[in-house]
């Protein structure tokens, strides 16, 4: 039994042998036709190289614009240049120009005629006195007039030129 295996070992290693060597041999055989391709390309001239492009030549620009004013930032009004309403930068404000105009509301009214005094609640849940003359609201709103139904009021407004435009506006007693 031990000839037996030995002999189909021998055969198994020699089939072995003969393929590596078919293989070996038929890698050698088609080296030729690569070799004469890299021989032929290499002969031929190379392609000519495209030319490099021009660089452009720019200007130099020195900025100069610094002392002007930034085109980005609204236009700060000159509070001495033209006529018209402007508000007072020196006027102390008073506590319902905290509050947005049409946040407050009109309670009522006290007195009689000329006298009469305007009720205005506060978004802080109190209610101030109103008479003309007195300041309310975000725009230097001045109170112009009270009467039994409503408190007329002009505030100052910007015109987006440097001005200042005056814009009627009114808080009225609402019906409950």
């Amino acid at each position: 039994m031990t000839n037996s295996i030995k002999f189909s070992q021998v055969i198994k290693h020699g089939f072995t042998a003969l393929v590596v060597l078919a293989l070996a041999t038929g890698c050698s055989r088609g080296k030729s036709d690569l070799e004469t391709w890299v021989a032929k390309t290499k002969a031929e001239p190379a392609p000519p190289l495209k030319p490099l492009p021009v660089m452009q030549q720019f200007e130099s620009f020195e900025y100069a614009a610094q002392d002007l004013r930034d085109p980005f930032s609204p236009p700060v009004p000159d509070r001495n240049e033209g006529s018209g309403p402007r508000p007072d930068p020196d006027r102390r404000k008073e506590v319902l120009e905290a509050f947005p105009l049409d946040s407050m509301n009109m309670a009522g009214t006290i007195g009689v005629g000329k006298a009469l005094v305007g009720l205005v609640t506060a978004p802080d849940k109190v209610t101030y006195r109103i008479k003309p003359g007195n300041y309310l609201g975000q725009n230097d709103g001045r109170v112009t007039a009270v009467y039994e139904d409503r408190i007329e009021i002009v505030e100052l407004v910007p015109d987006g030129a440097g001005g200042w435009l005056e814009r009627p506006a009114k808080i009225a007693l609402e019906d409950n």
